[in-house]
């Protein structure tokens, strides 16, 4: 089985909770994580036009290609299984709908959710998850 990637902003409260839920519910373990302030989650990044210093959305690395925006969202639910599976749904909604409303979130998370002192950073269980 291949892991699939996510890279995501550790700082954003929003982010890192989300990054806590898949560890939580990510039971057969699909996903790895990486930062986006890591020198992995940097690297990757780059490694697909993203600019680490100003980026707009988390990243669902899949072997050589990424999911971006409510696509990579909506991939991770539906990985995860019941009853996150569910949000797959949303999936027929058409991605010119689903992802302004996504850029929008992300442009805003630290006003909107917050912004940590310091990145999050996982406990011992989860350390071998983590890029």
């Amino acid at each position: 089985m291949t892991r699939r990637v996510i890279v995501f902003d550790a700082m954003c409260v929003l982010c890192s909770g989300h990054a806590q839920f898949v560890l939580r519910h990510d039971r057969a373990g699909h996903f790895l994580l990486a930062s986006m302030q890591s020198e992995a989650g940097v690297a990757i990044y780059r490694s697909f036009g993203i600019d680490p210093a100003d980026p707009d959305t988390l990243i669902l690395v899949e072997g050589d290609r990424a999911l971006r925006d409510s696509d990579a969202i909506l991939a991770i639910w539906r990985a995860l299984g019941w009853p996150w599976r569910a949000a797959g749904v949303f999936g027929i909604v058409p991605r010119a709908w689903r992802d302004p409303g996504y850029r929008w979130v992300a442009r805003h998370r630290y006003r909107l959710f917050g912004r940590r002192e310091t990145c999050w950073l996982p406990d011992a269980a989860q350390r071998s998850r983590i890029l």
